[in-house]
């Protein structure tokens, strides 16, 4: 590596957002420093090559969603359907954890790309234009993923939806 100074305080600048995103596209923290170191060591190797970017970290941003995709299509993960569903358990929690609890679930159980796209979009708060580019699809693929997705999660956590509206009207 050429530049090691300048990989170290871009690494050293970004690590907080890089985690959290890695976090909430593995859905724990052992995936996630998997996936974020996975994802450094690729960024350390073509450095000399990544810093001349225009937006470094954008193209840091794209090699974390694809390395993401590329060990979620070397697992792949299969639901198992079961004859008897398994019975939640909120215990003695709160609200917040618990919604936080529905949300990973949630989102563990869509797709790859259509995980990210819902990062990107409502976690990172990136712009259709900005969620397109990080992902290297075009803006109509990021529109029918996102689409696609929030009808998932509206299938597969009904509570979700109803802490939304809960939410609104409060803020009304």
């Amino acid at each position: 590596m050429v530049d090691e100074e300048g990989f170290r305080e871009f690494v050293q600048a970004r690590l907080p957002r890089l985690s959290r995103a890695a976090y909430l596209l593995a859905g724990g923290h052992a995936q996630a420093e998997d996936l974020l170191q996975g994802t450094l060591i690729k960024v350390a190797l073509g450095w000399s090559r990544i810093s001349k970017a225009q937006d470094p970290e954008a193209y840091v941003r794209r090699i974390l969603y694809h390395e993401h995709v590329r060990t979620w299509r070397r697992r792949r993960w299969r639901e198992q359907p079961t004859a008897i569903p398994p019975e939640r358990a909120y215990g003695d929690g709160t609200n917040q954890t618990v919604l936080r609890l529905v949300l990973q679930q949630a989102l563990a159980r869509l797709t790859p790309r259509q995980r990210a796209v819902v990062i990107l979009r409502y976690f990172e708060d990136f712009s259709e234009a900005q969620t397109a580019q990080v992902m290297g699809v075009s803006v109509g693929t990021v529109k029918s993923q996102t689409s696609h997705a929030l009808a998932r999660l509206r299938k597969l956590a009904p509570e979700l939806a109803d802490h939304v509206q809960e939410s609104m009207e409060v803020g009304s």
